[in-house]
Formats: structure tokens, sequence, C-alpha cells
């Protein structure tokens, strides 16, 4: 198990459920083009995230391409997201360390072949995540709306208070 990867999906978890909270404030008309490609962006990141998710449990890849023709409405995507991020976080509970270092071959949905060890693709899906949720955050400051503070060390020092005093007792 990794501490790390552990704190990660947290944040991610976490930072998920502050967009979806900042997306469900702006007005649905006013921001109808924006919506749509936040809703369009949180579900490339949710498809992706299934997909390697089918790879770490070796089932099938419920997925023809990284995003679905249909766009799910924001409720949709927030349900399916909040469920995504729990199952990453179950699983990193469960697995070894030793698990984490096993490479796994696998089919990207655009033919091309890959190869990753556990660790990797969990690293990646996190990653990948958080670059799109920053696209989201562009669009936003666009519209002069505040994007929420989703960064690693933000999450840390709300969920862990004492940080703030530095290692110090009080």
């Amino acid at each position: 198990m990794s501490l790390l990867l552990q704190k990660l999906y947290r944040y991610h978890a976490w930072a998920n459920i502050d967009l979806f909270d900042k997306l469900g404030t702006l007005d649905e008309e006013k921001s109808k083009t924006e919506l749509h490609t936040s809703s369009r962006l949180i579900n490339h990141y949710y498809v992706v995230a299934e997909i390697f998710a089918a790879h770490l449990s070796g089932t099938q890849n419920p997925h023809f391409s990284d995003n679905t023709l249909d766009t799910p409405t924001l409720d949709d995507l927030r349900a399916a997201v909040t469920l995504s991020d729990q199952w990453y976080l179950d699983y990193l509970r469960s697995t070894s360390s030793e698990n984490l270092s096993e490479a796994i071959p696998f089919v990207f949905t655009d033919g091309d072949k890959g190869y990753m060890t556990r660790e990797e693709m969990l690293t990646h899906v996190v990653l990948h995540a958080g670059y799109h949720r920053g696209e989201i955050g562009r669009m936003l400051w666009q519209l002069s709306i505040t994007p929420p503070w989703d960064t690693f060390a933000v999450h840390l020092h709300e969920v862990e208070p004492a940080r703030r005093r530095q290692g110090k007792e009080e």
C-alpha cells in the first residue's frame, strides 16, 4: 500500500467534490457553453478512470473511446465520479506495495499497446484528472468566478490543520 497514493486519491476526491459544488453555483443559461465543456472534460477523465480501473482489476474495459457520445448531466456525473473515487480509495486500501509494482499489458482505446505498473496507472489517473480540473478552473476565471483551491497543499492543510503548526505542539 502506498500512503502517498492514498493521500493523492483523498485529495482527488476532495477536489472533485469542490469542483462539482462550484459548478452547481453557475447560472445554467448564462454559462451553458462552459457547463457543457466542463461536463465533457469531467466525463472524459471519469471514462479514463473507468478504463484504468478495468486494467487494474483485470476486467473488460467498458469503453471504446476516452469519452462517451452523450454528455451526462452534472448530477449524474457527480454520482458516477463519487463512486469511481471510492473504488480507487478502496483499491488502494486493499492492495500491497508489491502489487503496485506489477506491470500490466493493456490496449489503449486507439488500439496502441500499453504496459504500465499499477502504481504508474494510479498516478496517471489522478494527474490526468487534475489537468482537466485545471482546464475547468481556467474557464471559471474567464467568467470572473474564482475556481476551487484545487491544490494538494491546500487539501493537506485543510484536512490536517495541525500542519499549520509545522510539527510544533500547542
